[in-house]
């Protein structure tokens, strides 16, 4: 029932959103490189994936400092601010849930350095479901949640999920985005 919750939200959400994904696209070029950024990233029993986004940094920006950015993050440009407070740098993730690399709803994937920072029991609980474009820390806190509040609600996810609370989760996370924005 989730995959099926998935292909149908992530068809709708590439067919409805299609114009934003070429202005979007457009204005990024302007920018100079490439629109979209591809990134490995960790998903379901520790499988990697090329996670897709609107690039929201500088080209190499991930050879210029680490993998997480900071408020105030000079390698992020001026269109990327703004796609980032609204997550349209997240759309292009839509194209995983389709392919089935991601959940519309699980922990944000993690990249596989970040292997470090789990036990290997929370590390194998984590990816024990898809991850997703938005998760329980995502509603809780946006962008500003600390490792381990983040690790928490991740693991809290991977305990309890159902398509209630996926359903529940992207109705929140669409306030969140309205309400509060990103950074």
């Amino acid at each position: 029932m989730k995959r099926l919750f998935d292909l149908v939200s992530s068809l709708i959400g590439l067919v409805l959103l299609f114009p934003v994904f070429i202005i979007t696209a457009v204005l990024i070029k302007k920018d100079g490189g490439s629109a979209f950024y591809l990134q490995d990233r960790v998903g379901l029993n520790g499988k990697t994936f090329k996670l897709y986004k609107f690039r929201s940094m500088v080209a190499n920006a991930d050879k210029i400092g680490g993998y997480s950015t900071q408020v105030g993050d000079p390698r992020i440009t001026k269109i990327g601010k703004f796609i980032r407070r609204t997550s349209i740098d997240e759309l292009p993730q839509l194209l995983n849930v389709l392919k089935g690399d991601m959940s519309v709803v699980g922990p944000r994937p993690n990249v596989p350095q970040q292997v470090k920072e789990y036990t290997a029991e929370d590390w194998q609980l984590r990816n024990s479901v898809k991850p997703g474009i938005t998760g329980l820390a995502q509603v809780m806190y946006r962008s500003s949640a600390t490792m381990q509040q983040r690790l928490e609600l991740d693991l809290d996810y991977a305990k309890r999920s159902n398509l209630i609370l996926d359903i529940k989760l992207v109705l929140l996370t669409v306030k969140q985005v309205i309400v509060k924005g990103g950074y």
